[in-house]
């Protein structure tokens, strides 16, 4: 997407290029993605907002992933029920305002809470972004290795 090319800095740079070799590698050792409802609202006002490109082709594409995610189709994870639950939206109600204090907005808050409740499960759950402080809520690696869902 024009001016949406690359964020990050540093040793957390990221360009579609980049990006592109990461899920390939991640793709081929059998990792399970999942993709936040902030991270796809997000993508989704970037591409109606987009000038200088096609819009449409774009947006197909996001949907095309939005498809998989909620059939849960290899390597998309389905999400929704995180949310849909009462008491997942508590912890959030409840966390939100010292989120809020420290600069935290409802998206980055819920995409720490969705890298929590995989990591509780004792997935290892990276959060893949340029962003710093979004970055360092990823959780700690677990010490238990969990078992691989099977492919659809």
């Amino acid at each position: 997407m024009p001016k949406k090319d690359d964020c990050g800095k540093d040793d957390n740079y990221w360009d579609k290029a980049l990006l592109d070799v990461f899920i390939s590698e991640e793709e081929q050792k059998g990792t399970t993605f999942v993709l936040p409802l902030a991270s796809l609202i997000e993508t989704g006002n970037h591409i109606a907002q987009a000038k200088g490109c096609d819009r449409y082709k774009l947006a197909q594409k996001l949907t095309n992933i939005l498809s998989k995610v909620i059939d849960a189709r290899s390597p998309w994870a389905e999400f929704s029920k995180l949310f849909c639950e009462k008491e997942n939206l508590k912890k959030l109600v409840d966390d939100f305002p010292t989120f809020a204090a420290q600069g935290i907005g409802v998206g980055d808050a819920t995409i720490k809470q969705v890298a929590d409740y995989y990591s509780l499960m004792g997935y290892m759950a990276e959060i893949v972004t340029g962003d710093a402080g979004l970055k360092s809520y990823e959780p700690a690696k677990p010490t238990m290795i969990p078992r691989r869902r099977s492919k659809k």
